[in-house]
């Protein structure tokens, strides 16, 4: 829950910042007629709604389960964040295209150049703040990882969304003023157009990977290895287990696993005693791990397992070489 109260006041940071930012970029770009300067502005307001998509996520993944969903509603972050990345690159990224390639065949004269540069200048002093704010939650979450294994490694989304998006944002700020800038020096405003061009590959690129980081999220993946660890810990310290043959774990939520454990119990153990077995491990889980919203144990050989995991490692090598292609 920290978590997430951590990544709220990023994504309300970045909320109020382009909120702001997108209403002065609109307002410029109609005194200006700034092709780049608009394009800043469907940047600012596509940013405006994302943010709004992930608070909304935020509280839909906090619904406690039911009979639908008997795990939780924690993937529906996922969902919603897999969205932010499809509107950053179809709005985004599509009319800062469209807009760059009308400018580019008709260039606009723009006017009034003072108030692009007091505007771009405001937005990278609240774009930055809300930059650094995600910054240093990221780097608080991230532990001694570098920054895109911890992308990879991440199972909030949130706050490295908000982090790309700002990044992407400053980005595009500094393609902004170079179009403007290189416009009113050499009297060429096809620049303005150019910057727009620039602008919508800064976006569709960060879409691209903000939607590939979702997907695996959105379609399941294992709990970090740190936490199967744990889990292992946990369930082979019970007296009664003579042995863990294998775990596997899938992560539903940003604090929400379901744990499937592989078993060999003693062998003097009546049915009775397995269940108070499994329920004395549900309790010491829920204590240690309260992240773990779903256990199950199969008592089975460890050959049995062993098999098993032949299989998912053979397909995990295969499905590697189907993404290599």
């Amino acid at each position: 829950m920290a978590s997430h109260s951590g990544s709220k006041v990023v994504i309300y940071a970045a909320l109020a910042g382009n909120l702001l930012i997108a209403l002065t970029k609109f307002v410029a770009a109609s005194f200006t007629g700034s092709s780049a300067m608009l394009s800043e502005g469907v940047h600012s307001i596509v940013d405006t709604g994302n943010e709004l998509l992930l608070l909304h996520g935020l509280k839909r993944a906090s619904i406690p389960p039911d009979r639908v969903h008997p795990f939780g509603h924690g993937r529906e972050l996922y969902f919603w964040s897999f969205i932010v990345a499809l509107l950053v690159f179809a709005l985004g990224a599509g009319v800062s295209f469209f807009e760059g390639v009308l400018h580019v065949l008709a260039p606009a004269e723009i006017h009034n150049v003072t108030v692009n540069y007091i505007v771009l200048g405001l937005s990278v002093f609240f774009e930055g703040t809300s930059w650094l704010l995600a910054l240093r939650h990221f780097r608080r979450t991230k532990g001694k990882l570098g920054y895109l294994a911890a992308v990879h490694r991440s199972k909030d989304p949130t706050v490295f969304s908000i982090l790309f998006e700002d990044s992407a944002a400053l980005l595009g700020i500094a393609i902004a003023l170079t179009g403007i800038t290189a416009s009113i020096l050499t009297g060429n405003f096809i620049f303005d157009g150019i910057a727009s061009l620039g602008i919508s590959v800064i976006l569709a690129v960060t879409a691209i990977f903000l939607a590939r980081e979702c997907k695996g999220l959105l379609l399941g993946e294992a709990a970090l290895p740190e936490v199967q660890k744990a889990i292992f810990n946990i369930v082979s310290a019970d007296p009664d287990v003579q042995k863990v043959n294998g775990i596997i774990t899938q992560q539903m939520g940003p604090n929400q696993v379901v744990v499937n454990v592989s078993l060999e119990f003693e062998d003097k153990l009546t049915a009775p005693k397995i269940e108070e077995c499994v329920l004395r491990i549900e309790k010491n889980l829920a204590i240690a791990r309260p992240e773990v919203v779903g256990f199950f144990v199969k008592p089975q050989t460890a050959g049995i397992w062993a098999r098993r995991r032949e299989k998912i490692e053979s397909n995990h090598e295969d499905n590697n070489d189907n993404d290599e292609e």
